[in-house]
């Protein structure tokens, strides 16, 4: 019983939002008012101990997100809560992916004179693909032209949410002063004199009784949703407790059919406070989320489950791997059972078995030992060899393989090319812990121009890696321009296209021969003829009679995937595209697997050719905020740069913009943006879709090839 009580009081949380919003400072409070810091950090300073990178302290932005766990008491009982700051940056958007994976609830933060900008769309929808319950928190409501109402409106409007007004401001800007709590319907004052750590509870100020009784009103309205007892109270017109309020409003948060909305400035101290009520109030813990799903490995059609407890088979998920000095720290959400030091997980993915040699509790890159860790935990562990971000660990007598996290397609790739044999040889290792670390990166070395090609999220994104390499890794290395990463497809079809690989040399020969049909072919298409689609590539069999023999087609199928890989028209991957295989020849004595890889090879690339080839290039989302006099000088130059503006608002005396514009014509657009608005214009830009390339374009980066 005493663990499934301690569970009851686990709490694990992210927070996230847009960039700038507010999340690290937030979290710093946290840490602050939980005990957890004896001082508080500040982003601006370098000082934020959750952004406890070199990187993170020159930049004030968060690169990676950070854990820690903190105690936090409520009506005499103790929480655990185990909580993880994010970036909001759109280049690390991985790393917001994978903590939602392994989060129960999170705390969405928005700037309280912005509202929801483009990078919160972004998170919520993560947010929204694993089921995360939220509430939310609209921060600096010290800011001049800070508004509540604009802010919570823009919550239900540009993210179709639900949001329920829990608290609102008394004053804005520099006449902020406190909180109003409209379900106990009190004020709360925060003493600027000891840090905001003193609350002090008074009646509501008199011109602000009307206003709040308004939204009294809306909150219990909205509660009785969630609720028929409380609808039935309210009918009847009894009196309602604050706790049957917060009861109602916990299950239409937990159950995702609402998020409840509080706010503050995390920067002058007020609220946080009751930002941490309200997450042990409202936000679930391990034991209300459903039995974490799962297959068995052995057959992926046998669906199983294990419930959020301590005597139930051990499982966990690796959400995040940090290579480190004294081995590789591998950070993982108990979901189920118990684990302690020195004992042996199987990772089912790989049928590997890991042996966990220590544990840890982690807060920021600070650790605290741990002998054993059960479920609902947050922590990381050392002596991991074999497993990396998404793999799944259990027990291993209960195999159990979790739903494994989707990362997202790099967009941009440059050359990197060490300065010496010595470099040369810690590149190669170097980008192999990197890309452990960092699932959205990829490096690959191209045969033709020797060079090794390193892909990623963006330009910041790139240039933190390179900073590594020569900064943490102490590897020199030259660096070329930024490149787009494009994408190869075709637009027609083409039929009965043969491969055939003749090779004479004396003895034995090599003989392989198969002709292949090839059309355009989606997703949707590769599940409902329930087909392998890995990396956007379907490969059916529909030889008969053996004119191939059985053991040469996956050799067919092989040499078709490499060289798709590796592209047909300029060297890049070839997607959505569908190859049959519907006939061939072989040789009894010369024909071998290696023939027939060239042979599937060869038809792939004479197919293309005949199905009309094409480029696709990554389209951007680009959300531009701009003073209404620069209005038209923006959007003359994203038109310039074969954009499109897809939709526009007025904020007071801004517009915003929403635009689509090719990657390939926005390298260096933040310098530009400034300088056409005297600095006052700002963007964020995120990967849409591809697209095909106008054919004159396309010429110009095949013959740059």
């Amino acid at each position: 019983m005493a663990v499934s009580k301690e569970l009851l009081h686990t709490r694990n949380i992210g927070i996230c939002a847009h960039i700038d919003a507010g999340k690290t400072t937030v979290s710093e409070r946290i840490l602050f008012y939980t005990g957890k810091n004896y001082k508080m950090g500040e982003v601006h300073e370098g000082t934020a101990t959750m952004d406890f990178l070199q990187e993170e302290q020159e930049r004030g932005i968060t690169i990676q997100s950070a854990a820690t766990t903190c105690p936090w008491t409520k009506d005499g009982i103790e929480y655990r809560i185990n909580l993880i700051d994010t970036p909001g940056h759109v280049d690390f958007t991985i790393e917001v992916e994978r903590s939602m994976r392994v989060l129960d609830g999170a705390v969405a933060v928005f700037d309280g004179k912005e509202g929801v900008e483009a990078q919160s769309e972004t998170v919520w929808r993560q947010a929204d693909r694993y089921n995360v319950p939220r509430v939310c928190f609209i921060n600096k409501m010290d800011k001049i032209g800070a508004d509540w109402e604009f802010s919570f409106k823009s919550i239900r409007e540009r993210l179709g949410a639900n949001p329920i007004a829990m608290q609102i401001s008394i004053g804005t800007g520099n006449e902020l002063a406190g909180i109003i709590d409209l379900v106990k319907m009190r004020a709360y004052y925060f003493d600027a004199s000891e840090l905001g750590a003193k609350v002090e509870e008074r009646d509501i100020p008199a011109n602000m009784k009307d206003i709040a009784e308004l939204y009294r009103h809306e909150l219990v309205e909205a509660a009785t949703h969630f609720d028929d007892t409380l609808l039935e109270k309210v009918l009847n017109e009894q009196p309602l407790s604050e706790a049957e309020i917060k009861k109602a409003i916990r299950k239409g948060v937990c159950s995702r059919q609402c998020t409840a909305v509080f706010c503050g400035a995390a920067l002058r101290n007020i609220g946080v406070q009751l930002l941490l009520d309200a997450v042990v109030d409202y936000l679930p813990s391990p034991l209300d989320k459903e039995n974490v799903q799962g297959t068995n490995p052995k057959d992926p059609e046998e669906k199983m489950n294990r419930p959020h407890t301590a005597d139930a088979p051990f499982s966990a998920l690796v959400f995040k791997v940090v290579s480190d000095t004294h081995g590789d720290l591998t950070y993982m959400r108990v979901y189920s059972g118990k684990i302690g030091k020195g004992e042996r997980v199987l990772n089912p993915g790989n049928g590997k078995r890991e042996i966990i040699s220590r544990i840890f509790e982690m807060h920021a890159q600070n650790r605290i030992p741990l002998e054993e860790v059960s479920a609902g935990s947050i922590v990381a562990v050392v002596g991991i060899r074999d497993s990396i971000t998404g793999d799944t660990l259990c027990s291993p007598d209960h195999p159990i393989l979790l739903e494994r996290m989707t990362f997202p397609e790099p967009v941009i790739s440059m050359s990197i090319e060490p300065k010496t044999a010595d470099d040369k040889r810690k590149l190669s290792d170097a980008l192999t812990v990197i890309r452990r670390e960092d699932p959205s990166f990829r490096s690959n070395f191209n045969e033709e121009t020797g060079q090794t090609i390193i892909s990623g999220m963006g330009e910041l994104h790139l240039e933190i890696i390179k900073n590594k390499l020569v900064r943490d890794m102490k590897i020199n290395v030259e660096v070329g321009k930024p490149r787009v990463s494009y994408r190869e497809t075709i637009t027609g079809s083409a039929e009965y296209v043969r491969g055939l690989f003749k090779k004479q040399t004396g003895g034995r020969g090599q003989f392989g021969d198969c002709t292949i049909n090839i059309e355009p072919f989606t997703k949707a298409q590769a599940e409902e003829a329930e087909l392998d689609f890995e990396n956007q590539i379907a490969f059916e069999n529909k030889v008969v009679g053996g004119s191939i023999p059985k053991e040469f087609i996956p050799s067919v199928e092989h040499g078709v995937r490499a060289t798709a890989a590796s592209g047909v028209l300029a060297g890049y991957p070839l997607i959505n595209v569908k190859v049959t295989l519907v006939d061939g020849s072989f040789h009894p004595v010369d024909s071998s697997q290696v023939a027939f890889e060239q042979a599937g090879r060869t038809a792939l690339i004479e197919a293309c050719k005949a199905a009309r080839p094409t480029l696709l290039e990554p389209i951007m989302k680009v959300v531009i905020t701009t003073p209404e006099e620069y209005f038209g000088n923006v959007s003359g130059d994203i038109s310039s740069r074969r954009g499109m503006i897809v939709g526009s608002e007025e904020r007071g005396n801004a517009r915003i913009l929403t635009t689509e514009v090719p990657l390939s014509e926005m390298f260096g657009y933040t310098t530009a943006l400034r300088s056409m608005s005297q600095g006052r214009a700002t963007s964020t830009m995120e990967p849409l879709e591809y697209r095909p390339m106008p054919a004159n374009l396309m010429k110009e980066v095949v013959e740059a090839k």
